[in-house]
């Protein structure tokens, strides 16, 4: 049990390290190319490459994430064979729906970019947006490649080659984006169009750079594959039909899961423009605050967010494993930890973010009020993301994906049904409060299913969590405070130099509050003590 539970935090936090140097670097590059195209630039790429993920999930059909755990269970059951077969099948699956989703998106580009636009032009025409939405779909011959030998590698729980390649395509991609925008606008003075244009175009080149370091794993690990397969049990007597047939019974649940927050952001690429102009607001402000909304603060939101992708990427396997062999003690121990684990790190992150909104985003982005007040109520929405992703591939490795599928459609079925109403009643924070009824909605129902399926009791969860959530306030007041005590000195309503180092101050002294709270507590020792030497005490008492 020690050493599965060793290997869970091993594979997490080895992905958890990527996963937060990627969306750092995601992050970092937003203010330049900002800079670069401005809020009208950022806009427009947002009407593109929200277009390419909902496609990219559509063509991959959650057929990686499902290879993953197809490998895995047969893996357990020491049929290497099987595994292997499904690789190999589902390498030309993959490029063949990455073929058919890039001249899918390439046809219907025309019709979504006025749907998108809210109906008629503003500073983004129907003509940019289709331009957009074409070059981004290149991606799309590549990336569903990718993904499958990803899901591959994952299925015998190694995470190092999807760590190193999603670190390697970012970097590549962010390169080329920045290098590319800043010579067409700076060098050229060229168009914004062809700009933005060439870094959504980014995404096919970073995936080739993330797809060569996944060769290049391939053909180092080969020999130990070979071996495997050479000790391998005869493989299941199973033909290529039921072969599919149960990857696609786990396959269809995780693109349905792993759309959530694209499907939740597409509603409101359809209804948040539409809706602001309906209520009186300007076609060039209403397209300003979509840019805050859909692009720059999800950049700094989905930042505690993916520490929960990274456990979900690690659980399917995991969890898939102990549920097969039957282990229910096992796997109730990992998901009470992947649970503490993930309010330890997310919570101080979200409730530091929003008490440090405003002068994050001056700092960050521009000096902006609305940016500050969207990135205060949104911040909070990212525990709700962390949770969800968590919880689903929970249910999805114990085999009740219809759940996490049937949880997806009520939170989905509220944010189609509320957002244009709560656009209305409250601006452009009505897309969020939306977004966030639908999450807690659809992860009360998944927090159910694991208790109901998996015999789960969440009580030492509950108190662990309002240990953590005390911990927190005493950090949000901390920070209030300096703030208070700064704003006689400095304030970050007057510029950004000075908004970095509110910024700075209450990071550090937010971060030393609540470490401190957690390391005196023992509740570092606890969850992750056995991960990080100095963190082991020998102390008779615990937290309870």
């Amino acid at each position: 049990m020690a050493d599965s539970n060793s290997k869970l935090l091993r594979g997490t936090f080895v992905l958890t390290l990527a996963t937060y140097i990627s969306r750092v670097l995601g992050m970092i590059y937003v203010f330049p190319f900002v800079y670069l195209v401005g809020d009208i630039g950022s806009a427009l790429y947002s009407y593109g490459y929200a277009q390419y993920t909902i496609f990219l999930f559509i063509s991959t059909a959650g057929i990686p994430a499902a290879v993953s755990k197809f490998v895995s269970k047969y893996n357990s059951l020491g049929d290497y064979h099987t595994g292997m077969r499904m690789y190999k099948s589902g390498l030309i699956v993959m490029g063949l729906t990455g073929l058919l989703g890039f001249t899918i998106l390439n046809l219907l580009a025309p019709i979504l970019a006025p749907i998108v636009l809210g109906g008629e032009d503003a500073k983004n025409t129907v003509e940019d947006v289709t331009y957009v939405i074409r070059m981004v779909s290149f991606a799309l011959l590549v990336v569903p490649i990718m993904s499958i030998q990803r899901g591959f590698f994952q299925g015998h729980q190694s995470m190092g080659p999807t760590a190193v390649s999603q670190v390697v395509e970012q970097i590549v991609r962010i390169l080329f984006v920045l290098s590319a925008t800043f010579i067409v606008m700076q060098v050229m003075a060229g168009e914004r169009v062809f700009a933005v244009g060439l870094a959504t175009f980014g995404a096919f080149i970073g995936a080739l750079g993330g797809l060569a370091v996944l060769i290049w794993y391939w053909f180092k690990r080969k020999p130990y594959l070979d071996e495997m397969l050479a000790k391998s049990r005869p493989q299941t007597d199973m033909t290529t039909k039921e072969m599919f047939k149960e990857l696609f019974s786990y396959a269809g649940p995780f693109v349905l899961v792993g759309l959530s927050i694209p499907l939740y952001q597409y509603v409101d690429q359809l209804t948040f423009n539409r809706t602001m102009i309906e209520n009186g607001f300007d076609k060039d402000v209403s397209e300003g605050l979509f840019s805050y909304v859909t692009f720059m603060v999800p950049k700094l939101v989905m930042i505690p967010v993916s520490l929960a992708t990274a456990f979900s990427l690690t659980l399917v396997p995991t969890i898939t494993n102990s549920f097969t062999s039957g282990d229910f003690k096992l796997l109730r121990s990992q998901i009470d930890k992947t649970f503490q684990i993930c309010v330890l790190l997310v919570l101080p992150a979200v409730v530091g973010l929003s008490v440090l909104a405003y002068p994050t985003f001056n700092a960050l982005f521009e000096m902006s009020a609305a940016g500050g007040r969207i990135l205060r109520w949104y911040a909070p929405v990212a525990i709700l993301f962390s949770f969800y992703s968590i919880s689903a591939a929970i249910l999805q490795g114990i085999n009740k994906q219809k759940f996490a599928v049937v949880s997806l459609f009520m939170g989905l079925i509220l944010k189609i049904s509320f957002n244009s109403l709560f656009i209305t009643w409250f601006g452009e924070i009505g897309s969020i409060l939306a977004t966030a009824l639908g999450y807690t909605v659809a992860i009360s129902y998944c927090f159910w299913m694991i208790s109901r399926h998996a015999g789960y009791s969440y009580s030492l969860f509950v108190r662990r969590t309002l240990l953590m959530a005390i911990f927190a306030t005493v950090m949000a007041l901390m920070i209030l405070l300096i703030e208070w005590l700064l704003s006689f000195i400095v304030g970050y309503e007057n510029g950004r130099l000075q908004s970095v180092f509110v910024l700075l101050v209450g990071v550090g002294v937010g971060a030393v509050a609540y470490l401190y709270l957690a390391y005196r507590s023992r509740l570092l020792e606890v969850l992750i003590g056995n991960r990080i030497s100095f963190l082991s005490r020998n102390r008779k008492k615990a937290v309870q």
